[in-house]
């Protein structure tokens, strides 16, 4: 076990050095997922000027784009006494922290009328609205100027002056475009492909790129394909024909972030033939592949369950850190940082992913050695893990800040219950599983649960510790929400456990400090006892506070603790996991914010990525702002089968076209807002595919549930009156 004191942390914390993360390419635009409007695109205007808009944000055009499939759509009227304005804004999420630096800005452009060059919109940079450069006239910059064809525009950073964010390229978050003093009359223009860019760099000949897969779903076709990396490869370009003669771009993907791609085409029972080519940074492209045929076909809904389980099972397959064999917190993201309690709900999912037949039971074996050795060499505190680590170095990464550089007992506690479910799935009987075994069980007393009481009489587990900062973030763990496992597994440790009574003195207390807390977090009297007894929606609650929370709550601590056997003297936590589902699937059918997309079909309020940024969400006026989760209801399958398989379908076949992509759900969408994540996150695609399988087979419940410390702890915590 490795434990770093306070001493040796601050003497040799400046000298650590991490892997270099990836840099991403600074894009403004390349597509949009949805085909309405842009919501990174913001527009105004003054009468008798007008842009054309849909609730004030950019149209998508479809139909011509210079990468495949769509660009952005500037159809405007100029009067001298009249204004319009578009603010492109950098569409940014966790983790894409890391960007190429550029010295131009380039885009492309289509005019689709007769604008003149040099009545062209103007164009600024710049921090934000508040902070933008001078606006340049991007005429000048055109030598080819003509109409109805594609222009490479480049202007460079140079010529913009006047805004902080020109001392460094990443600091650049808002490109402004607005009227030309010298425009008068209508106009029509299509713009893509908006990013920084550095100058053009000397030819390099692409490499080939080489279909390794094509695969029909009922409504869509998953390609894979092999490319050696190459600096030279700025994307894989899609190409698809329904006669093997006439191909068309549909798409483009970076082969830095996925080697796959998803063509949802909507329709099953259809023939594609699709080929692939490489394009370089100046936009040349390799010769094309040789076709592949695929047809979709009508799926059965036992197919569409193993459908969604493996194409979320790649997430910790295919997309997991190269050197840990562990889960990234989202992709696209930072390349080098774990996760650990999206890594633990990825071990569960590995395990799923092996007993389906997506992997052999070889392949899993040879991961969980990669992920065991990786966890006894890497930073552990007091045999605890951190939140995030450098999956290079197996170093602590505080990316929640400085004081977040140590222990977080709750992804601990996350990670555990995913390595204890795959110490029961390995043989005893195998030497090399069985050696696994031993390992794992090594990681697992190793964790000093107690130490995590802060002094010897606390009644609390305390979520952080620091080496350098101690107990500075002082956070109390007291349920109802996520962190019922923690106490769970500190109680069944066998080496370094508290004693049962913490899960009431703690866990569920009764005392001031835990009243306060649960009234403050969740705004409301009603379960700040910890127990409810109110109905909501005509569903009586007997746990929770309010409505019961955010349905990651009803799923982390019970991919592996089986809610059918956790009962304590307030309840039964299948019972009270299904109120709180039922709770936030009748508040979705009342719908009380009018939000587009609601309804029996359509629901699940829970943490995610939406178009604000990352929030937890839950079945009230105040914590909703119309983002949906498709983890929400999915995870939900033991609990609402039939409503979960309802919205699985729903979510598939009616909004897969921006909502599956090639690790299956994207994390959340908000048609309010005509809005869906770029991303899918560590800490929801597991569980969809862990709870599906618990409705399945129970087979995670049937792992984690056979430990004898989980049995012990079971009996202990049920025979506890006070």
């Amino acid at each position: 076990m490795k434990i770093c004191g306070a001493f040796c942390i601050c003497l040799f914390f400046p000298f650590i050095q991490y892997a270099q993360e990836t840099e991403y390419n600074h894009v403004f635009f390349d597509n949009s997922l949805m085909e309405e409007s842009w919501f990174y695109g913001e527009t105004s205007y003054t009468s008798p000027s007008h842009i054309l808009n849909i609730q004030g944000r950019l149209p998508v055009n479809t139909d011509v784009a210079f990468t495949p499939g769509n660009s952005l759509h500037l159809n405007y009227r100029s009067a001298p006494e009249g204004t319009w304005k578009v603010n492109l804004k950098y569409p940014d999420w966790r983790g894409k922290d890391f960007l190429k630096e550029g010295d131009m800005l380039s885009f492309w452009l289509y005019v689709a009328n007769e604008t003149q060059k040099d009545n062209l919109p103007e164009i600024a940079i710049g921090l934000d609205e508040d902070k933008l450069s001078n606006f340049i006239q991007p005429g000048k910059y055109i030598s080819d100027y003509s109409e109805k064809k594609w222009m490479q525009v480049k202007l460079p950073l140079a010529e913009f002056t006047g805004s902080e964010a020109l001392a460094n390229s990443n600091n650049i978050k808002i490109i402004s475009v607005k009227q030309s003093p010298n425009d008068v009359g209508k106009n029509e223009i299509l713009i893509d492909q908006v990013e920084i860019i550095n100058e053009e760099k000397p030819y390099v000949e692409l490499q080939t790129t080489k279909i390794r897969s094509a695969e029909g779903f009922e409504r869509h076709v998953d390609l894979s394909w092999e490319l050696e990396a190459s600096p030279a490869t700025r994307y894989v370009k899609i190409y698809r024909s329904h006669d093997n003669k006439n191909f068309t771009g549909i798409g483009v993907q970076s082969p830095d972030e996925f080697s796959r791609y998803v063509d949802y085409t909507g329709v099953p029972g259809k023939t594609y033939y699709y080929k692939l080519s490489s394009v370089g940074y100046d936009y040349t492209e390799s010769p094309l592949t040789e076709s592949t045929q695929v047809s979709t076909r009508e799926m059965s809904d036992e197919e569409l369950l193993d459908m969604v389980q493996e194409a979320s099972f790649r997430y910790y397959w295919e997309g997991a850190e190269v050197n840990s064999g562990l889960a990234l917190e989202n992709i696209p993201g930072r390349r080098n940082m774990i996760a650990t309690g999206a890594s633990g709900f990825g071990i569960m999912a590995l395990i799923v992913g092996a007993e389906r037949g997506f992997i052999t039971k070889d392949e899993f074996i040879t991961r969980m050695e990669k992920i065991v050795r990786f966890v006894e060499n890497g930073d552990r505190f007091h045999g605890a893990l951190p939140h995030f680590m450098d999956g290079p170095t197996g170093k602590v990464e505080a990316f929640f800040g400085k004081y977040d550089d140590g222990a977080d007992l709750v992804e601990t506690s996350f990670f555990m219950q995913g390595l204890l479910a795959a110490e029961q799935y390995l043989s005893e009987d195998d030497p090399e599983e069985n050696n696994l075994r031993n390992r794992i069980s090594v990681i697992w007393k190793e964790v000093e649960w107690d130490w995590f009481k802060q002094h010897e009489d606390s009644p609390y587990l305390y979520w952080h510790w620091s080496p350098e900062h101690e107990w500075h973030i002082n956070h109390k763990l007291i349920g109802w929400n996520e962190t019922m496992i923690t106490y769970f597994l500190a109680i069944a440790s066998p080496t370094h456990g508290i004693s049962p009574e913490m899960y009431y003195s703690g866990w569920a207390s009764q005392d001031t400090i835990a009243k306060n807390y649960r009234s403050n977090w969740g705004q409301t009297s009603e379960g700040s006892m910890y127990a409810n007894d109110t109905s909501y929606f005509g569903v009586p609650l007997e746990v929770g506070v309010g409505v019961g929370g955010p349905l990651f709550f009803t799923h982390y601590s019970f991919l592996g603790l089986d809610p059918m056997e956790m009962e304590d003297k307030y309840t039964n936590y299948f019972d009270t996991n299904k109120s709180i589902v039922s709770i936030n699937y009748r508040y979705s059918l009342e719908n009380p914010g009018n939000y587009e997309g609601y309804g029996k079909n359509s629901w699940g309020l829970t943490a995610s990525d939406g178009p604000w940024g990352y929030k937890a969400r839950e079945a009230k006026p105040e914590m909703d702002d119309g983002t949906i989760a498709p983890t929400g209801a999915i995870a939900s399958f033991p609990y609402t089968p039939e409503k979960s398989m309802d919205a699985l379908k729903h979510f598939y076949r009616e909004y897969g076209s921006f909502l599956w992509g090639e690790y299956g759900f994207r994390d959340a969408f908000n048609l309010s807002e005509d809005w869906t994540a770029n991303i899918f996150m560590g800490l929801n695609q597991a569980p969809m595919v862990v709870m599906i399988e618990n409705h399945r087979s129970g087979l995670i419940w049937d792992l984690f549930m056979k430990n004898e410390n989980v049995q012990e702890a079971l009996k202990e915590i049920k025979k506890i009156e006070d």
